[in-house]
Formats: C-alpha cells, sequence, structure tokens
C-alpha cells in the first residue's frame, strides 16, 4: 500500500534500539481519536519542505506496497492489505473511511528524510485508492493529529516521493537529519481500524521499485545498516531550509545562496575576488586621506605616507559595537568622498582661477562655467558632460562610504590583528612625527585630511568675516564727497577710452613660447602710433582674480577697491561707491558709453559705473558667426562703437569703457583682420571661424594653448591699435590692460597676477602727468617697471588729473 509522508524529519525517542535503521523515525504511541468526514480539515503545511502528508497505520507483513508517487495505490494494494489484515479493509469509496476506529492500538505517522523529492513538494500529494487513504488526505482533529509522525522501517521509504508503509513496532529506530527537521512536526496519521492490525516486516513493507527510482542513489539522512539495500554511504541533510539559513522558496533561488554556491564552486576565485576587493577599498580611502588639492602636488612621496586619521578611525570602528560601527564607517566613507570632490574642486580653481575653491562664495560660479561649457562645446556635449560629473559625483560618495564599511568588517573580523596593527602603525607614526622623517623630501607621518578640514573651516569662518568688514570698508572713499567741477579738471575736453584686453597677462610677453609673438606685435603697433602722433607709457598692475571672473578685475580697477571674490564684487556693486568711470560721468564733462560684446543678459551693475548707455551683444548688430565663447571679433566689436557711437556728434566728450573678449579662452577659432571697408554686419567672418582651429584641437594640449593664446593677444592689441590710429586725434587718451592672467595651463603653476597697462594719447600733457609713475615709454613695459595693485590705480590716476580728495 502507498502513503504520503512529510518530509520534515521527527525528534529522537528514547525507544529507538542500537539496531535500528538510520531512516526511519517513531514518534511515541497515541491514542487516536475517531475521525468524521464532517470535521475533517485540510492540513497546514508543515513548513517550506511540503505539506503535511498521511500515514497509514500497520498492515500485514506479507502486504506489498509499491513505491512511488502517494497517488499510485491501485486495486493490487487493496486486495493485497484486505486478505492479510485482521480485521476487514472498506473499498474506496465506501463510508468506512472516514468511520470512527475503536482499535487500541493508535495509529503511527511516517515522516521521511533525506528524500531530495520530499524537499521539493510544496503541494499536497494526491491520496491513494486505499481506504485509509481516503481518511487521512488532510489533518484530523484527534490528538493523534498533533503527534509527531512515526518513521517507516524501511530505508527504501527515504527515496520515495511521499509514500512508503509505516509500522506499529514500538522499537522505532532513531533518526538523523537536520535539527530544523527534527523541530517539524509531520501531519496526523490515520484512524482506520484496519491499520491497527500489528508489525509489518520492514523489508516487505518497502514493496516493489519503481524502475525510475531504481538507478538513483539512495539519500540516507545517518549511517546506513550494512547491507541494507538502497541505503546511502553518507548522511545528508534533510531537505526544508537552505543550508545557509534561508528559506527555500520553489523555484526561486536567494541572492545569498546563489553567492555561497558560487563560492563553494569556485573557492580560489572567490579568494581572489574579495582579496582585491579589500585592496581597492584600502588603495580608495588611503587616496582619499593623502591626496592633494594641486595639481602640482602628485608626487609619487605623497602617497608613501602614513595617514594619522587612518589610524585613529581604526581605532574607533575597532571598539565599537556592529550597528554604531557600520553608521559611523558609512558616515566617515561620505565625509571622504566629499573631502574628495572638494580636493577635485581645488584643483579645478586652482587650474583656472589661481586659487581654491570657496565653500562659502563660489557655487554661483557654476552656472557661469556652463554657459562657457555651452558656448565652447555646444549644448549637447555641455550637458553630456554636466550629467557625468554629476553621476562621478555621487558614484564617488557611494564608492568611497562602501569602502570604509568592507575595511570596518574587516577590522571587526580580524580584531586581534587589526589592533596589534593599529599600535604599531601608531607608533610609528609618532616616532616618524617627532622625528622628522621625510621619503623623498615629504614627512611620512601625514594629517592632510585633519589639516585640510581645518584649513577649509578657517576659510569659511574668514569669508564671514570678511563679508562684513569690506562692507564697513567700502563705504569709505576719498573721493565721496569731492565736488563735480574738482574732478578730473585736466582731462577735460578729451574723449576718453577705458579698455580691457581679456586675459592679457604679464606671461603673455615674457613666458619663452608666447612672448617672441607678442613682443614683435607690441614693438609693430607702437611705431604705428609714433607715425600718428602718438605716445604709450606702460607699467604693470597686480589684478584681484586670475585666469578667469574677469568683473572682479574689471570692478577693482574702476572702483579702487580690491574685490577679490564674488561676495566682495556683490557688496560693492550693491553701493554707490564712486568709480573712476562714474567719476567722469559725475564731473557733468562726459557723456558714459559701455561697449560690451560679452555681455549677453542683462547687467545692472551698469548703474555702479555710471554708464548712459550700454552696447552689449544684442546692441551691436553683429551677423557673423560666434568665435567658441567671443561673441564677435575685437576688429567688429571697435568698427561698430565708431559706427553706432563714436563716430556720431556729440554735445559733450565720450568717456567708453570698452571690453574686448577675442582673447578669451579657449582661444580657438581666432579671427584675422580683415580690410576695415569690408567689416560690414561680420558676415565676412564666417569663412574665417570655418577655417579656424576647434576647442578640442588645442583645449588639453598647453603648448596649442599657449601658442593660440599668444595669437589671440596680437590679434586684440593690433585691432586696438588700429582703431586708435584710424579714428583717434589729439583729444583722444586710450588706457588699456589687462584684466588677468590666462589659466595656470598657460601662464604656468607659479605666475604672478601682475597684467601690463598703458596710457596712450597724442597730446604729450597728458603722459606728462604722469611722468613720476617710473613707467616705461611705449606699449611693452620694462620687467623692472613699477608694480602696483590693481586697486591703487584709481586714486592716483584721479590724484595724477586734477581730482581733489574730499572723504
Amino acid at each position: 500500500m502507498s502513503f504520503n509522508t512529510s518530509s520534515r524529519q521527527l525528534p529522537d525517542t528514547d525507544e529507538t534500539p542500537d539496531e535500528a535503521r538510520p531512516r526511519e523515525t517513531r514518534t511515541p504511541d497515541a491514542p487516536a481519536e475517531p475521525t468524521s468526514p464532517e470535521t475533517t480539515t485540510p492540513a497546514t503545511p508543515a513548513g517550506p519542505a511540503g505539506a503535511a502528508a498521511p500515514a497509514r497505520a500497520d498492515v500485514p507483513a506479507d502486504s506489498p506496497t509499491p513505491t512511488g508517487s502517494a497517488g499510485h495505490a491501485g486495486a493490487t494494494e487493496q486486495a493485497a492489505a484486505a486478505a492479510d489484515s485482521p480485521e476487514p479493509v472498506a473499498p474506496a469509496d465506501s463510508p468506512a473511511d472516514a468511520a470512527p476506529t475503536d482499535s487500541p492500538e493508535p495509529a503511527k505517522a511516517v515522516t521521511v528524510t533525506g528524500s531530495p523529492a520530499s524537499g521539493s513538494a510544496a503541494a499536497p500529494t494526491e491520496p491513494t485508492g486505499s481506504p485509509a487513504d481516503a481518511t487521512t488526505a488532510g489533518a484530523s482533529d484527534s490528538p493523534a493529529s498533533a503527534a509527531p509522525p512515526a518513521p517507516t522501517d524501511s530505508p527504501e521509504s527515504a527515496t520515495v516521493t511521499g509514500a512508503c508503509e509505516p509500522t506499529s513496532s514500538p522499537e522505532a529506530p532513531e533518526a538523523t537529519g537536520s535539527p530544523a527537521d527534527a523541530q517539524s512536526p509531520a501531519s496526523a496519521g490515520s484512524s482506520d481500524p484496519a491499520e491497527a492490525a500489528g508489525p509489518v516486516d520492514p523489508a516487505e513493507a518497502a514493496g516493489p521499485v519503481d524502475p525510475a527510482e531504481a538507478d538513483r542513489p539512495a539519500e540516507a539522512a545517518g549511517p546506513a545498516e550494512p547491507g541494507t539495500p538502497g541505503a546511502a554511504a553518507e548522511p545528508e541533510v534533510s531537505a526544508g531550509p537552505d543550508a545557509s539559513g534561508d528559506d527555500v522558496v520553489p523555484g526561486v533561488a536567494p541572492v545569498k545562496g546563489r553567492w555561497r554556491r558560487w563560492r563553494a564552486k569556485y573557492p580560489v576565485a572567490a579568494r581572489v575576488l574579495d582579496w582585491t576587493t579589500t585592496g581597492l577599498a584600502a588603495v580608495l580611502v588611503l587616496f582619499a586621506l593623502l591626496m592633494p588639492n594641486s595639481s602640482a602636488g602628485f608626487r609619487p612621496g605623497e602617497f608613501a605616507r602614513i595617514p594619522v586619521e587612518a589610524i585613529f578611525g581604526a581605532a574607533v570602528l575597532i571598539v565599537l559595537p556592529r550597528r554604531p560601527r557600520l553608521v559611523v564607517a558609512a558616515v566617515a566613507g561620505l565625509i571622504l568622498g566629499v573631502l574628495t570632490v572638494l580636493n577635485l574642486l581645488d584643483i579645478g580653481f586652482t587650474e583656472y582661477l589661481g586659487r581654491g575653491f570657496n565653500l562659502v562664495l563660489d557655487w554661483s560660479l557654476f552656472s557661469d562655467a556652463y554657459s562657457y561649457l555651452q558656448d565652447t562645446m555646444g549644448k549637447q556635449a555641455t550637458l553630456g558632460i554636466a550629467v557625468a560629473l554629476v553621476l562621478l559625483v555621487i558614484v564617488l560618495l557611494a564608492v568611497m562610504s562602501l569602502a570604509v564599511v568592507r575595511l570596518a568588517g574587516l577590522l571587526s573580523r580580524h580584531t586581534a590583528t587589526a589592533t596589534r596593527s593599529t599600535l604599531v602603525l601608531g607608533t610609528v607614526w609618532i616616532a616618524c612625527a617627532a622625528l622628522g622623517v621625510q621619503f623623498t623630501g615629504v614627512p611620512v607621518a601625514s594629517d592632510r585630511t585633519a589639516k585640510s578640514v581645518e584649513d577649509r573651516t578657517k576659510r569659511v569662518q574668514a569669508t564671514l568675516r570678511d563679508e562684513a568688514a569690506f562692507a564697513k570698508f567700502a563705504k569709505k572713499d576719498a573721493f565721496a564727497n569731492t565736488p563735480p567741477d574738482q574732478l578730473l579738471t585736466d582731462l577735460r575736453g578729451k574723449d576718453m577710452m577705458i579698455t580691457f584686453i581679456e586675459s592679457y597677462g604679464r606671461s603673455a610677453i615674457e613666458d619663452p613660447v608666447m612672448a617672441p609673438g607678442v613682443d614683435a606685435t607690441l614693438t609693430a603697433e607702437n611705431q604705428k602710433l609714433v607715425k600718428a602722433g602718438f605716445a604709450a607709457k606702460s607699467g604693470w598692475l597686480t589684478s584681484a582674480t586670475y585666469g578667469g571672473s574677469s568683473w572682479l578685475g574689471h570692478s577693482t580697477f574702476l572702483s579702487g577697491l580690491w574685490i577679490s571674490n564674488q561676495q566682495r564684487y556683490r557688496t560693492v556693486t550693491a553701493g554707490d561707491h564712486l568709480t573712476l568711470t562714474k567719476a567722469f560721468k559725475k564731473s557733468g564733462g562726459w557723456d558714459t558709453v559701455g561697449v560690451m560684446p560679452g555681455v549677453q543678459k542683462a547687467w545692472p551693475e551698469s548703474k555702479f559705473y555710471g554708464l548712459d548707455k550700454v552696447y552689449d551683444s544684442h546692441k551691436l548688430q553683429y551677423k557673423g558667426p560666434k568665435f567658441s565663447w567671443s561673441t564677435m571679433p575685437d576688429q567688429y566689436a571697435l568698427t561698430a562703437f565708431e559706427r553706432l557711437v563714436h563716430g556720431k556728434k556729440h554735445d559733450k566728450p565720450l568717456m567708453s569703457e570698452i571690453i574686448l573678449t577675442s582673447s578669451h579662452q579657449p582661444w580657438a577659432p581666432i579671427p584675422k583682420l580683415v580690410p576695415q571697408d569690408q567689416v560690414g554686419d561680420g558676415s565676412i567672418y564666417d569663412s574665417i571661424e570655418k577655417a579656424g582651429k576647434k576647442p578640442a584641437d588645442i583645449i588639453t594640449d598647453s603648448t596649442k594653448s599657449k601658442q593660440e593664446y599668444g595669437k589671440s593677444i596680437q590679434y586684440s592689441v593690433s585691432s586696438l591699435i588700429d582703431y586708435l590710429v584710424k579714428y583717434g586725434d589729439k583729444n583722444t587718451v586710450l588706457i588699456f590692460l589687462g584684466d588677468h592672467q590666462p589659466i595656470a595651463r598657460v601662464s604656468g603653476n607659479h605666475a604672478s597676477r601682475d597684467v601690463p597697462v598703458s596710457i596712450v594719447a597724442k597730446d604729450p600733457k597728458v603722459l606728462d602727468k604722469i611722468a613720476d609713475w617710473g613707467w616705461t615709454d611705449g606699449l611693452q613695459p620694462e620687467h623692472n617697471a613699477p608694480v602696483w595693485k590693481m586697486s591703487s590705480f584709481r586714486d592716483r590716476f584721479m590724484t595724477a588729473y586734477g581730482s581733489t580728495p574730499a572723504p
């Protein structure tokens, strides 16, 4: 006969004899209560291994039972049971299937361990055709249903999926298997009177073996008795919960389980992967702790140091419990990631602006950088770069946190070794710091990260203090109360041009790569001036900015205040401090105008500078192509100025502030001079722009950038001098200068912030006023010419030309 069985193993009993077969488990006898069809309910699954299986009581020893599924019992099986049983067995359709039993012998539940099939059975098996099967298809309400199932005496029953013969022998063998199986109760046994007959011989109870199972090795839950057919040589863990502790869901393998199986299958590869990942995490953390904040600081010796922050961090992580350790490690990783990002920003700002990133003031510059990239590389490329940078920051923060968490886990698993190593490294660090030990000129004991945090904190505090102090200082002005008729009296009747040439720095005149071409141009243009009756004097000014932020240089030169950051710029432009351009307007002797081809949106600062009218990129009527960031060539901007402003009749002389942009980075493509009568609306520059170099051709090459930068300065200076010679007269006075040095990739990592400044005029009296300044004659200042701070020019100039100080 065939019966359903549970895949769960039962607790050991005290009645197990020494000669018991290892696959059998039997529970102590328990009285079975009657079960009626009306009270029979579906069985509750015994666990993840499968549904509870019904069990049969003992049958005669000579009753054959085939192996196979629970639903494979047939008529032959029923007939054998009826012939050998002391009590008649009802047919499958008989009501006796659900009738209560009066047998004094309780039914025994049966379980099978070690069967692979039983481990994957998730649904109840079909009932057999026997009467007892009909009564035990579901769980009984009787006490017997709560009793643990009894094992079979047949070793072959372990290989049967949901089918075996129970016995009523009081001598149940001890079961083996996983502890989880031993604790899992089986479903109730049968209460059929026919199943209380007596003990059954295990060999006969097993019945014929299914041919499909004949070739499959038997899986034993414990040591098999010698000579036992089908018994496995080694015990197997019963089916049910996964060996890793994860519940097995039919059809879905847990990720952790798959990973563990892979590790078990490829142990060498798993170890290599573990140590490689740990090594990369350590390298990443050490790199973050030792990373310099300037490109010049990347030397091998910088990364052969012992960071004290790592020693301190390891000591903290070792003593912390698990959850606090994970939190601290994750937060520490985020902080390291943020510091790495700030170091990268420092490198970028030093490369372009000659200073580190200011946490308080420099966030607004990202929009300007985005606009610059759009003008240089196009909208799609700029968007891709911006997205890539954002993703890079996110990935860096996440990876850094995971790296620190991984190292924290390593410390916790090897606490003794980690503690000894931390003590040794701490002792070595103290000794190296005390003795001043160095490697390639770099101290071995490092506290770079701690100093970096301290430095940034001080800079933030200094910025906040400076904001308040500068606001008070900006209110003081030596010429604030000077009467209008006492301002710039020695320049009355002169047409004044104050012109800034973008990125025109000292390096253009003195750098070996750029100087030959620029110096030759200055010499040639100075000869043009002399031939036209003009004269020039030149000197040096130290700009408040470097590599960019031109508006800081403009405001410093015109206001007489040191405008070195964005907060100072906002503070001074929001006030009424007297600028040099505003002084001309306040005197009442000039009309003031601004020519700003680089201004592409609203510019409210025009009021601060005292400009009556501003001609920006939209009002200069240019129809030609842009040259990278520069909206139009300098030659066109000056020609438009002559056509729209200077060439017209005026009641008063003009004071013009002009910004020339053709020398703005990335210096590709560069426009060329064309005949003045062919400038027109700028369409002639189409072919020149297309034939020029692309930014990508030079932007990453320092030598090419220097060469093209030098050419752009030559173009701008030539455009300005050609305009002056053609349209200037005896009343024209030109002041032109650079606003800042070019970026470090062009000017060098240790370049000064000096820029050349020149004053050009036909009237010799104009230059006589500054004869005591010590400036060099001509457009090229000597190397040893005086160097002033750019903020000092306004007061010197106004005093030299008749302005009376009145604070």
